[in-house]
């Protein structure tokens, strides 16, 4: 699908001249059916303090081996985040975490980071051809759900906290390459990102307001402003994303 935008894109610049298109493509995403899950148990409120929920039982089940928990991550996202769910792009880690009792309290996705963002390139150190060459680094939640009727005080920075100490471990076992900074980006007037905050990452900037679908005639798409969040994982990433000797 990348190469395709891009092809579009030069010829939308004439560039180049593209042959006629002989069928129209089938996209497996617009025809996935929406996830569903039964719940292992009903939806029940449940608050108290965070030593309640504890330990947490956090799964990535994006592997095989977990195909069975799968249905109730993607259902929980599809019905319950903001922004819905349908599949994730590219490489992508995907955490289901649930109490001792097995009843479901958080998902959180990681995937694809953003090719560009002006602020976390600052932060790095980052050119366009060092960025090119390190961008699969980093990842991005994408996704950051507390089930609506789950209230315990600090569940979100606690999770935060608890996947910072394996998402470069369970990066090099699924896909052969460390992970040595998170991003992410919280949308303003939405969201405070008060747990990203107590979770000790750290707010570098925000966007511009931009979009990918922005045209080269100058017509714009506006989109909500995102304050910019980052979370090294090594204390010397700067010089693993800059590919320097660490």
């Amino acid at each position: 699908m990348a190469a395709r935008t891009l092809l579009l894109k030069l010829q939308e610049r004439g560039w180049i001249a593209l042959p006629p298109r002989r069928c129209q493509p089938f996209n497996r995403m617009r025809h996935k059916r929406l996830p569903t899950a039964v719940l292992p148990v009903a939806p029940v409120a449940l608050s108290g303090p965070l030593a309640s929920v504890l330990p947490l039982i956090l799964t990535e089940v994006s592997p095989p081996a977990e195909r069975a928990r799968r249905p109730l991550f993607e259902a929980l996202l599809h019905q319950y985040h903001y922004l819905s769910y349908r599949s994730p792009v590219g490489e992508n880690l995907q955490y289901l975490a649930v109490d001792p009792q097995g009843r479901p309290l958080a998902c959180a996705l990681f995937g694809a980071p953003a090719w560009q963002c002006a602020d976390r390139d600052r932060f790095i150190g980052w050119d366009a051809a060092a960025r090119a060459r390190h961008l699969h680094l980093v990842t991005n939640n994408t996704r950051l759900l507390m089930v609506p009727w789950v209230k315990v005080p600090g569940l979100a920075s606690h999770l935060l906290s608890r996947l910072a100490r394996r998402l470069s471990r369970d990066g090099q076992a699924k896909y052969g390459h460390p992970i040595y900074l998170l991003e992410t980006f919280v949308e303003r007037g939405r969201f405070a990102g008060t747990c990203y905050h107590a979770a000790n990452w750290v707010r570098v900037g925000q966007t511009k307001g931009r979009t990918r679908q922005d045209r080269p005639d100058g017509t714009r798409y506006q989109a909500p402003i995102k304050d910019v969040y980052l979370y090294p994982l090594h204390r010397r990433f700067h010089q693993h994303l800059r590919g320097q000797p660490a």
